[in-house]
């Protein structure tokens, strides 16, 4: 007997004639998981199962029926997968301070899927000080980006100072991108945000950033006839 469930042509014509009833459409893995969202979310509250914790994952456990138990657990495994693979990515957090020495370790065997901004700097330099300000802190917001910072004078010798501060961005061992010399960061008004943007542009990390953060303009007009005002009024004040 043929199979009413065959694609074939002859059971489409029964099908389209009402002979045979139509195919039934077959259940994907996102199928059976939205319709466990929703017989969760009947039973309990609005979150669903991509929101909840593993703890609220298995106290809902009780509450389904055995059909479901066996998806739901599936679910949950999947999940806890992915948390172990967060944490295992997350394991930097802050900024590890390099010499030439490390430079092979730390930068050419990061490793398999692993960006790494190093920054080369000196200390005696403003903007570098503040360049190592943003990195600290999106080295915290960040945790699976490797951020690492060296002195110019112990990785690169004799790099010109012209040149800093210069920011290097590898991954897998590979060099992206180099940011090079002041100009490129537009100042000691340079944001952490800006900086963030630079590096998601490379695809060193996923920002919560809606676009390239606006710099305010300084108007160098205004401030000249400012000053200008200030230095007539010592003088009207010096004439007397």
């Amino acid at each position: 007997m043929q199979d009413p469930n065959a694609d074939t042509e002859w059971n489409d014509v029964l099908r389209a004639k009402g002979i045979i009833p139509p195919k039934e459409k077959e259940v994907s893995e996102d199928d059976i998981v939205n319709i466990m969202e929703a017989t969760i979310q009947s039973k309990t509250t609005d979150k669903t199962l991509d929101d909840m914790t593993l703890d609220e994952l298995n106290e809902r456990e009780d509450e389904i029926d055995e059909e479901e138990e066996r998806i739901f657990e599936a679910y949950r495994r999947q999940r806890m997968a992915e948390m172990r693979q967060a944490q295992m990515k997350a394991k930097y957090g802050e900024v590890k301070e390099i010499s030439k020495v490390d430079y092979v370790t730390e930068v050419n065997k990061a490793g398999e899927g692993v960006w790494v901004v190093l920054h080369v700097y000196k200390q005696s330099i403003p903007l570098c000080k503040l360049l190592n300000q943003h990195i600290s802190t999106l080295a915290k917001k960040f945790p699976d980006v490797k951020f690492l910072r060296s002195e110019s004078s112990v990785c690169i010798p004799n790099y010109p100072d012209k040149n800093l501060p210069t920011i290097f961005i590898y991954f897998e061992g590979d060099l992206k991108k180099q940011y090079v010399g002041p100009l490129v960061f537009g100042g000691m008004n340079f944001k952490q945000d800006e900086l963030e943007w630079m590096l998601s542009e490379v695809g060193v990390l996923k920002t919560d950033l809606e676009g390239p953060p606006k710099r305010e303009i300084h108007d160098v007009m205004d401030s000249a006839l400012r000053q200008s005002r200030l230095d007539d009024g010592d003088s009207d004040e010096n004439d007397w």
